[in-house]
């Protein structure tokens, strides 16, 4: 959902709208991380959460470039 809202704020160069959907992205993946094991020992399972977890990285990199910020 984040992503329908993230590209085309993105090519429109809405940064607010983009940086707030973005936001919204916390909480589910604070909770994914709690609660998910990424590299698990079935590899079909590994693989899927190691592609959600790149989507999710490109998607955040398309909006802004967070390795620039301290902490």
């Amino acid at each position: 959902a984040a992503e329908a809202n993230i590209t085309p704020a993105m090519d429109s160069q809405d940064f607010q709208t983009a940086m707030a959907a973005m936001a919204t992205l916390r909480q589910p993946i604070d909770a994914f991380f709690e609660a998910v094991q990424i590299n698990a020992d079935n590899p079909t399972v590994r693989r899927n959460r190691l592609n959600l977890l790149s989507r999710i990285r490109t998607i955040c990199s398309s909006v802004a470039d967070l390795t620039k910020i301290d902490g």
